[in-house]
């Protein structure tokens, strides 16, 4: 019974069946930030308000009351607009009278900007300009083991980066 017994345990199906796959995934990276510059355009804006104040517009020799002027965005030079100026009299002179009339005149549209080794001279405009003056290697370098042990060395300049990285990953079905 005993040598019936253990030829069945000989020619049964093993109980354990398993795959195992290991990977191993090595990266190493040098990243050097380039040069760059942001800069906005600052639009045109008109306004006026007041008391006791009676506006007009005089154009082409006509003068119509009880208008305002503005900006003339049909007349563009530059990508500004011109301005339709507001004619103002007092409404009832003796009395006190108020007026507020404001103007911001906006930056004309730049010519085109084209970089020669670096960043390009930028236009003055009147919005926040921002310059990022990219970054340099210097004699950094990087080294990487199949052991999986990354080294940056040397002197990284500003706007320089070293990323090293190893993954290993064990799969058992």
């Amino acid at each position: 019974m005993k040598k019936l017994f253990a030829l069945l345990l000989l020619f049964s199906p093993s109980v354990a069946l398993a795959d195992i796959t290991q990977k191993f995934t090595t990266s190493a990276q040098i990243s050097v930030d380039m040069p760059y510059s942001v800069t906005n355009k600052l639009g045109t804006t008109y306004s006026i308000s007041g008391n006791n104040i009676t506006p007009s517009v005089t154009s082409g020799g006509s003068t119509t009351a009880q208008q305002i002027g503005g900006l003339n965005i049909g007349s563009l030079t530059a990508g500004v607009p011109a301005l339709i100026q507001t004619d103002k009299s007092v409404t009832t002179a003796g009395s006190a009278f108020s007026l507020t009339e404001a103007i911001n005149m906006g930056d004309a549209t730049p010519s085109a900007i084209t970089p020669s080794s670096g960043i390009a001279a930028l236009p003055h405009l009147s919005g926040q300009t921002t310059i990022g003056s990219g970054g340099t290697l210097g004699s950094g370098a990087m080294t990487s083991l199949s052991s999986g042990v990354h080294t940056c060395s040397g002197a990284f300049g500003s706007g320089s980066s070293c990323i090293g990285s190893t993954t290993v990953t064990i799969t058992i079905d």
